[in-house]
């Protein structure tokens, strides 16, 4: 999960929330959660819909797919983060860094509702600012391995890391195109959202 663009497309602290539980649960418990929490799931569904479908990220699943087939779009979504953490045009770095540390803070005030398979991922998260540090090479060298230890049918030394490197200009091209129509999508989203509270 892309979780710095998640969370920078989260209008409120609920849609934070929201957006970060939905790969943690079922879709029969969304109901369960408060309205705000409901928001942010039904945002991070929209969000990765419009995503599967953008020309830029086709282009971009083309740089990863010879190597690791079908897991291709899980490594654009962790490619985009890097770019997005490296947007200055979105956010200084201390504006970054502020991010970082509401969405953790957020989070941690929602204890409640988390699973604790979340909270003990979320305790690494924050020790380690995997949101800031997205903007690292060394960051999404992280998020790759951890996509990989995660994929069942996937070597764990396959090169990755290296195909991002090699591509990394290709791949900045398809955030160029791809990242401010899907704001704009974001924008729209929530602003339905906010017609039906």
């Amino acid at each position: 999960m892309n979780y710095l663009a998640h969370s920078f497309l989260s209008f409120t602290d609920g849609q934070i929330v929201g957006q970060f539980l939905e790969d943690f649960i079922r879709n029969k418990d969304r109901f369960s959660f408060p309205k705000e929490i409901q928001d942010g799931i039904t945002m991070h569904r929209a969000i990765d819909t419009f995503t599967d479908s953008h020309e830029a990220i086709h282009e971009a699943k083309k740089v990863f797919s010879p190597l690791v087939r079908l897991y291709a779009g899980a490594f654009v979504d962790v490619s985009m983060d890097y770019f997005l953490a490296n947007d200055l045009s979105r956010n200084s770095l201390p504006e970054w860094k502020a991010h970082s540390l509401k969405v953790y803070r957020v989070l941690n005030e929602h204890q409640k509702w988390l699973p604790e398979n979340f909270k003990m991922m979320l305790a690494k998260m924050e020790k380690d600012d995997w949101l800031y540090n997205y903007r690292e090479n060394q960051g999404i060298k992280f998020s790759i391995q951890n996509v990989l230890h995660k994929a069942k049918y996937l070597d764990k030394d396959l090169p990755v890391f290296d195909l991002f490197l090699q591509n990394k200009e290709i791949l900045q091209q398809c955030y160029d195109a791809f990242f401010p129509d899907l704001f704009i999508h974001a924008q729209g989203i929530n602003a339905l959202l906010e017609l039906e509270n």
